[in-house]
């Protein structure tokens, strides 16, 4: 039985997961912070239903990871329909706003607005279902999403990336403190990865007179250009590290921090 934050997204990586793992064979609770549609996407209820056209049981939830109460309300919700949670799969991240400046230009404000939810709410989830975990017994999986950019810093991406390298060190720390209970905590992290996201960064970098559809594009080409691989990443391909993550083959992983980058992150 799983659960997905942040997981509403027609493109998103927590779409892709949540449905990877329902064709793995779980139920999946997904949630995110809102269930309204989204351009022509039917938002959370279109994951729902997709989830359960694979014959899985799945649930939609409303709610922001960085309140307590509706993190509690979330895990509540799960443990009533399902009656347990096995893998908790943190992928809810906060979007792209007007903090993709350097330091010495960046409000408190938008510093606080990334960390509300990049590292507060990761750490709440984890909490959250860690004592859930650990009071049931029988062991569990915690997959956190963070980044390339918590493994590097990037110029202009100082709250975020100081966020994800949060989420590196929280991942290690839960792997010490849960590995006697066995509970595997690890982290995924991402290059960049065609999603809607994509869009909202080209749209805070992008110089003066240039188009955010034509930034896009130039931010791809120049990760393909110093990518091995030579592309950038899709939502599948963070997907199936997660549900590779999730499955007794990783039985033996934990505290780890998966870069799925395409190469362009080697150590």
């Amino acid at each position: 039985m799983a659960l997905v934050t942040g997981a509403g997204g027609e493109r998103g990586i927590g779409r892709a997961i949540a449905a990877r793992l329902a064709r793995e064979g779980a139920d999946v609770v997904v949630n995110d912070v809102t269930d309204a549609p989204r351009g022509g996407w039917g938002g959370l209820p279109a994951v729902v239903a997709e989830i359960e056209a694979t014959g899985c049981g799945s649930l939609g939830v409303v709610g922001s990871v960085s309140d307590a109460e509706d993190v509690q309300r979330l895990v509540d919700a799960t443990l009533e329909r399902f009656g347990r949670l096995d893998i908790l799969v943190n992928n809810a991240g906060a979007p792209a706003g007007d903090d993709r400046r350097p330091i010495v230009e960046l409000s408190e404000t938008e510093w606080t607005r990334v960390h509300e939810v990049n590292t507060k709410g990761t750490f709440l989830m984890c909490q959250a279902g860690a004592r859930h975990m650990v009071g049931r017994g029988g062991g569990g999986r915690i997959i956190n999403i963070a980044s390339l950019a918590g493994r590097m810093g990037f110029a202009r991406y100082g709250a975020y990336c100081a966020s994800k390298f949060a989420i590196v060190g929280l991942t290690q720390v839960l792997a010490l403190e849960l590995g006697e209970h066995n509970i595997t905590v690890n982290a995924i992290c991402p290059g960049l990865t065609d999603t809607e996201r994509l869009a909202g960064m080209a749209e805070g970098l992008k110089p003066e007179g240039t188009t955010t559809e034509a930034y896009r594009e130039q931010l791809i080409g120049q990760n393909e250009a110093i990518t091995p691989l030579g592309r950038i990443a899709q939502p599948e391909d963070v997907a199936r590290s997660a549900a590779f993550l999730a499955s007794d083959e990783a039985d033996f992983l934990t505290g780890q921090s998966i870069s799925v980058s395409g190469g362009a992150w080697m150590a």
